[in-house]
């Protein structure tokens, strides 16, 4: 089935995709959904029979709605099912929809975030991407502290607390309201995700020419490397989109007396004036993290487009070597 208000049906990251949900998953999904009742809007456990209306009378009708109030996916590993969600409660008027995902109940403990960050990749793409959606939003029972730093590392933002607004176990419970908005340039952390494209990146002729190490770069070195970087506190990795595109990426290592930058953009982008808004607003964040030690960038001599940025935002110059500029602000 296709949904025919998407010209583009399937989303997908490396052996992950989403698809148009599928008939053949609804008994897994409906196990799920029962596994997991205790954070689902969903008041009792559902049987074959209530599954069977429910993809029959419900679901099979969204396919050919112009504005259906929900568009599901099958959430899929090398084509086998282990979740799925989509955008619901969808408002044409108002361009918002709420994310609902629900993964196999197996991965829970020991894949939770993996799966998550995965998930709102693919559906920011439906979302932002495909259907132009001004915001999107999760609606979370407080009984799942550890999704809200998964949606954080994202690029959500806490927007509100409705408190008192659930009853589960015999208490009331707080909602937490976590959103995301459509916009041209965003920074957000790096996530495991992000391995292939980084690695594009650092690979990449033209990248390499301004690299202060000249020194080939295998795939499982990356990617190790990678780990280390964004599990370390004191790294702060961000990536750069433009229109949810990956663009160029921006680093700040914390030393013991000053905080090292590294920077690049994706040669595509290059000229553009991306390199400037994404030093300027990595500056921004980093300083929003509330560290005060002198922030130093080192720069290829030859690079004279990153040697204007610095000069352009006023940093400090001071000449290494005939090859080396080092800037420094405060």
């Amino acid at each position: 089935m296709q949904y025919k208000v998407l010209a583009q049906q399937e989303f997908a990251h490396a052996h992950y995709k989403i698809v148009p949900i599928r008939y053949e998953d609804r008994i897994a999904i409906m196990q799920w959904r029962n596994e997991q009742i205790y954070h689902l809007r969903q008041q009792k456990p559902l049987t074959l029979a209530d599954q069977e209306n429910y993809f029959t009378n419900v679901v099979s009708g969204l396919f050919e709605q112009e504005q259906p109030n929900q568009i599901l996916f099958s959430y899929l590993e090398n084509d086998q099912c282990i979740g799925y969600g989509g955008l619901v409660h969808i408002n044409w008027n108002d361009q918002h929809a709420e994310i609902s995902f629900i993964m196999d109940t197996a991965l829970e403990q020991e894949a939770f975030s993996e799966h998550w960050t995965i998930y709102l990749s693919l559906i920011e793409k439906v979302a932002f991407g495909a259907l132009k959606l001004h915001k999107i939003f999760t609606y979370a029972f407080d009984v799942r502290p550890h999704l809200y730093p998964v949606l954080e590392a994202a690029g959500f933002k806490k927007e509100a607390v409705l408190k008192d607004h659930c009853f589960f176990n015999n208490q009331f419970k707080n909602v937490i309201i976590h959103a995301k908005y459509q916009t041209a340039f965003e920074l957000r952390r790096a996530v495991p995700a992000d391995v292939d494209v980084t690695f594009n990146w650092a690979t990449d002729a033209v990248v390499r020419r301004y690299a202060l190490s000249q020194n080939a770069i295998a795939f499982d070195d990356h990617k190790a490397w990678f780990a280390s970087k964004i599990s370390n506190e004191q790294v702060f990795y961000y990536l750069a989109f433009v229109d949810h595109e990956p663009i160029g990426s921006i680093r700040f290592d914390v030393l013991a007396d000053e905080v090292v930058i590294s920077y690049l953009i994706d040669p595509k982008h290059h000229g553009k004036g991306w390199g400037k808004k994404i030093l300027e607003e990595g500056m921004i964040q980093f300083d929003s993290d509330a560290h005060t030690a002198p922030v130093v960038g080192i720069v290829k001599t030859d690079n004279v487009a990153s040697l204007k940025i610095f000069r352009d935002l006023h940093f400090r110059e001071e000449r290494i070597d005939d090859n080396t500029v080092k800037f420094t602000r405060r």
